[in-house]
C-alpha cells in the first residue's frame, strides 16, 4: 500500500464502541467540554490534569480511598504529587477478580505448560503473604527475584505488594555480576530464584550463579522455585534456602489482606541499563504505576475483562511489569518463557491461535525475525481473535509495519509504542480511534504532555529533536535508590531543560501528528530492541588479562542495531578466533547472551576526554561517517582515525 494512505483505519462502528470513546463521553459529561476526537481529548487531558486523572481513577474503578486533592505542586518537575491523600494497595487492585476462570496461562517453550485460576492465584498469594510476614518482611522491605516469566513469579510479586514491600526482578540469564550489580544495591530481605530454566530447548543450570549470588546478598531466606533443575541438589549447596513448597507448606489459604498505603509508596525498583556504571535503581510508586497502566491498557489498548493479554518479555524488562497489570482489568495473562523460536518460528503464533489472544505484544526485532523466516501467519494460523499487536523495544521499521498488515493480519490494530523503564510505561503509543500510518507511532498518551524540542529548547514539527514531556505525570519515579539528595534523579531527566522531562530519545513529529523515534540520543546500545549498557560489557571483558581496555558502540545495521566491541589488547596478545570466542563466552556468562557483540575488533588506542573518560559517542559517529563535534575536548583526537572506514564494519 502506498505511504500516502494509512495501513489501517478503524471503521465508524469500532470507533463508536471503543473504550476510549466511552471514556471521552464520560469525561465530556463531567467536564462540560466537547471532546469529540482524539486531539481534543488529549489536549484536555494535559490542560486539566486534575479532571483527567480523577476521571481515570473513577472510570477504571480503582480500589482505594482517593482523598480530596488530585494534584499538589503541579508545576514542579520533580516535586509534583498526585493524590497526596490517597490510600491504596496495588495488589488489591490486581486481585479484584475471583472464580475458577483462567487468571494466568504459562508456556515454557515446549517443555512446560500450566494454567492458574483466579482462586488458585489468590490461594498462592495468601500462603506467600503469610510466609513473608512471618519472615519479617514488611512495608518498604525489598524482595528480589531472579525468575522466569511464570505464574509463581507474579504470585510472589503480588504477595510482596500486598504487604507494602518493594519488588525487584531480573531474568535468570543474567550473570552473577549482573544480578549483584542490581540487587546488591537494594539489600533484599528475601531472594526468590528458579532452579534452572529452558532456552532454545536446552536446560540451563544456575547452580554456581545462585551460590555466588546468595552468598553476596545474604538474605534472610532464599526461596527456590522448581522449574528446570534439581531443586534438592541446589538446596544442598545454598546456605539458607528452602523450596517454594517448603516456604508455604505450613500455611492454609485464607483471604488475602491488603495494607493500604500512600499513592506514592514504592512498589517496584527497576534498573537503568548501566551505561556509565552500575545500573541506577529507579523507584516507581504503586499509585502512579497503577493509574498509568490502567489508562494504557483499557483506553489505548481497549482491554476488557476476560480478554487474553500476551506480551513476549522477560522479568528483567519493564514490559513484564506492564503485562502483570492486566490483571487489574480482569484480563487473563498469557505468559511465555524461553526462546520465541523454539522449537520453530511458529511457536508464539501457535500459542495465540490455541489460546485465542486478543492482544499480541512483542518486540520490533521479533516481528522482523518472523518476516525474515518466511512465515506468513495469516495463512498458517487462525488469528481471528487477535485484534491488536503492539511492538516496542526499538523502532518498528516501515517494512515491519507492512509485513504485519500483509502477512500477519490485514484488519489488526498495530501499535508501535515507546516509553521506558524510567516511567514503567509509554510516552507515545497506539490510539484505537486513529489510523495507522506506515512507520509511525500514532500519538502521545493521554495525560502526557509530550513534545519534540530542538537544542535551543523550542518545539519543532517534522524535524528531529529531543523527546520531552512538559508537565508532571503520575508515573514519574518516586526517587532513585541510594540518591538521598535527588541529584542523580534530577541529572537523569532534568539536566538538559529546567523543569522539563528530557527522555533521551531522538524523535520527530510527522505530518499526520504521529511520531517517529529515531533511537536513543545517548550511547545506550539497543540490539534487537533490548537496551544494553556498555558498562555491563566492560565489567566483563576488562577483567580478562588479555584486554587492557574496551569501548563498545551500537552500529546501525539492517534496520536494527548490532553491538560492536573494540578492544585494546595486552602486549603480545592477538585477537584470533580463540580469543574472540573467549571474549564472547565471558560476556555471555557474566552479563547475558544479549550483551554478546556481533563484531569484535582490535585497536591500538581508544579516544578519551581530557578527564580520562572514553568517548563512545565520538566513536559511534566516526563509524557511521558522521563528523565529531568538540574534538578539542579529547586528549588524543588522533585515535579517532583508527575507527574510520573499517572493512569489518561494511
Amino acid at each position: 500500500m502506498p505511504d500516502d494512505q494509512p495501513l489501517w483505519t478503524p471503521d465508524a462502528a469500532a470507533v463508536d464502541q471503543a473504550v476510549m470513546t466511552e471514556f471521552a463521553r464520560f469525561c465530556a459529561g463531567r467536564s462540560g467540554q466537547a471532546l469529540e476526537d482524539y486531539p481534543a481529548l488529549h489536549a484536555w487531558s494535559v490542560s486539566d490534569r486534575e479532571g483527567f486523572w480523577s476521571a481515570i481513577w473513577d472510570f477504571c474503578g480503582v480500589v482505594g480511598d482517593r482523598g480530596e486533592t488530585v494534584l499538589e505542586n503541579g508545576d514542579a518537575m520533580p516535586g509534583a504529587r498526585f493524590f497526596p491523600q490517597a490510600r491504596l494497595n496495588f495488589a488489591e487492585n490486581l486481585l479484584s477478580s475471583t472464580g475458577d476462570g483462567d487468571a494466568i496461562l504459562f508456556r515454557g517453550e515446549d517443555k512446560a505448560s500450566a494454567r492458574m485460576s483466579w482462586d488458585e492465584l489468590h490461594a498462592l498469594v495468601s500462603r506467600l503473604q503469610q510466609a513473608m510476614r512471618d519472615l519479617g518482611v514488611g512495608p518498604g522491605d525489598r524482595v528480589a527475584a531472579m525468575m522466569p516469566n511464570m505464574a509463581e513469579t507474579i504470585a510472589a510479586m503480588l504477595a510482596t505488594a500486598s504487604i507494602g514491600a518493594i519488588w525487584s526482578s531480573c531474568s535468570p540469564d543474567f550473570g552473577d555480576k549482573g544480578v549483584l550489580d542490581r540487587f546488591g544495591q537494594i539489600e533484599p530481605k528475601l531472594f526468590i530464584a528458579c532452579d534452572g530454566y529452558w532456552y532454545n530447548g536446552k536446560r540451563q543450570d544456575v547452580t554456581e550463579k545462585l551460590v555466588a549470588v546468595e552468598a553476596a546478598l545474604s538474605p534472610l531466606k532464599t526461596v527456590i522455585v522448581p522449574y528446570a533443575g534439581d531443586t534438592p541438589a541446589l538446596l544442598s549447596r545454598l546456605e539458607n534456602a528452602v523450596s517454594m513448597e517448603g516456604f508455604t507448606a505450613s500455611y492454609e489459604a485464607v483471604p488475602v489482606t491488603f495494607t493500604r498505603l500512600p499513592f506514592d509508596h514504592p512498589l517496584y525498583i527497576m534498573f537503568s541499563s548501566g551505561t556509565t556504571g552500575v545500573p541506577k535503581c529507579i523507584v516507581h510508586s504503586a499509585g502512579g504505576t497503577l493509574l498509568q497502566h490502567l489508562k494504557e491498557q483499557q483506553l489505548h489498548c481497549g482491554l476488557r475483562a476476560g480478554e487474553r493479554l500476551f506480551y513476549f518479555t522477560t522479568c528483567g524488562w519493564m514490559m513484564w511489569n506492564w503485562l502483570v497489570s492486566g490483571l487489574a482489568s480482569g484480563a487473563t495473562l498469557c505468559l511465555y518463557d524461553g526462546s520465541p523460536f523454539h522449537p520453530n518460528e511458529r511457536v508464539l503464533f501457535d500459542y495465540a491461535d490455541a489460546e485465542r489472544f486478543a492482544i499480541f505484544g512483542t518486540s520490533a526485532k521479533y516481528i522482523d525475525a518472523v518476516r525474515k523466516s518466511g512465515l506468513k501467519p495469516r495463512t498458517t494460523h487462525d488469528l481471528s481473535t487477535v485484534r491488536m499487536m503492539t511492538s516496542t523495544g526499538s523502532p518498528l521499521s516501515p517494512d515491519g509495519f507492512s509485513f504485519v498488515y500483509e502477512d500477519v493480519k490485514s484488519d489488526i490494530h498495530l501499535a508501535s509504542i515507546s516509553g521506558g523503564t524510567d516511567i514503567v510505561s509509554c510516552f507515545v503509543l497506539g490510539v484505537p480511534i486513529l489510523p495507522v500510518w506506515r512507520g509511525e507511532i500514532q500519538g502521545a498518551g493521554l495525560g502526557m504532555a509530550v513534545d519534540v524540542w530542538n537544542d535551543d529548547g523550542r518545539p519543532v514539527r517534522q524535524e528531529k529533536g529531543e523527546l520531552v514531556c512538559t508537565r508532571a505525570f503520575p508515573c514519574m519515579p518516586v526517587m532513585f535508590w541510594n540518591d538521598p539528595d535527588g541529584a542523580k534523579y534530577r541529572s537523569a531527566y532534568f539536566g538538559r531543560f529546567d523543569n522539563i522531562w528530557c527522555h533521551g530519545d531522538f524523535a520527530e513529529w510527522t505530518a499526520h501528528d504521529g511520531i517517529i523515534i529515531h533511537g536513543r540520543s545517548d550511547a545506550t546500545l539497543n540490539p534487537g530492541g533490548v537496551r544494553i549498557g556498555t558498562a555491563e560489557i566492560y565489567n566483563q571483558v576488562e577483567q580478562m588479562e588479555e584486554v587492557l581496555e574496551a569501548i563498545c558502540i551500537g552500529q546501525e545495521w539492517q534496520d536494527d542495531v548490532r553491538v560492536v566491541l573494540f578492544v585494546r589488547l595486552a602486549e603480545g596478545c592477538v585477537l584470533d578466533e580463540d580469543l574472540t570466542k573467549k571474549i564472547k563466552i565471558r560476556i555471555r556468562t557474566g552479563a547475558s547472551p544479549r550483551h554478546v557483540p556481533a563484531v569484535t575488533i582490535a585497536v591500538d588506542d581508544i579516544p578519551r576526554t581530557k578527564s580520562g573518560k572514553i568517548t563512545e559517542l565520538a566513536v559511534r559517529d566516526i563509524v557511521h561517517g558522521r563528523p565529531v563535534k568538540n574534538q578539542e575536548a579529547l586528549a588524543n583526537p588522533e585515535a579517532l582515525a583508527l575507527f574510520a572506514n573499517l572493512e569489518a564494519l561494511r
